[in-house]
């Protein structure tokens, strides 16, 4: 038991037994909520009940009345699960640094190529997260959705989509840092 403890206290997990873990939890996630991994479709129910709070008449339409209802989804509830494992993960681990003043922006390579500016990184993370979203939106899934529990449903599009997304990363990488990494 006290070597499980030691290994979940450190900071980076093999990469093996981290896809177990996560395997494990697909798994879980199909038997408990009769429900395959999936974040990206979250976003939409909650906007949904929001809009639906805010201004019904707009959000009256077959989107969000049949593709995409509104509510507190199992989608809602992994979104939330994520944050607060994330968080009780660094915090495991003894790399949480909640509200330090240089921990927003203390990544040695980001400072080198974009500056220190913490709301520069804000503000590309942010503008990062919505072209993410709305790409999510166009494939039909986000990677918890399609790259993960599409994998465990042995679908040949989530191999295509692990295939582009390793592709489009390197191409990403290349353009951003050039030859300097």
């Amino acid at each position: 038991m006290k070597a499980i403890l030691n290994y979940i206290h450190k900071e980076v997990w093999s990469p093996y037994i981290a896809g177990i873990l996560l395997g494990l939890v697909g798994i879980a996630a199909v038997w408990i909520s009769n429900s395959l991994l999936g974040a990206s479709g979250a976003f939409e129910n909650v906007a949904g009940l929001i809009g639906k709070a805010v201004a019904p008449a707009a959000f009256d339409n077959m989107y969000f009345n049949f593709i995409m209802p509104p509510g507190i989804t199992v989608s809602v509830i992994l979104v939330v699960g994520i944050f607060f494992g994330g968080m009780l993960g660094a915090a495991t681990s003894g790399t949480l640094k909640w509200g330090a003043k240089d921990t927003a922006n203390s990544d040695p390579q980001w400072k080198r190529i974009f500056g220190e500016s913490t709301a520069k990184r804000w503000g590309i993370a942010f503008i990062g997260a919505i072209i993410l979203e709305y790409a999510a939106g166009i494939a039909g899934g986000c990677t918890s959705g399609l790259a993960i529990s599409g994998g465990m449903l042995l679908a040949p599009a989530a191999y295509l989509f692990i295939a582009g997304m390793f592709a489009s990363g390197i191409v990403t990488a290349l353009v951003i840092y050039g030859k300097r990494y």
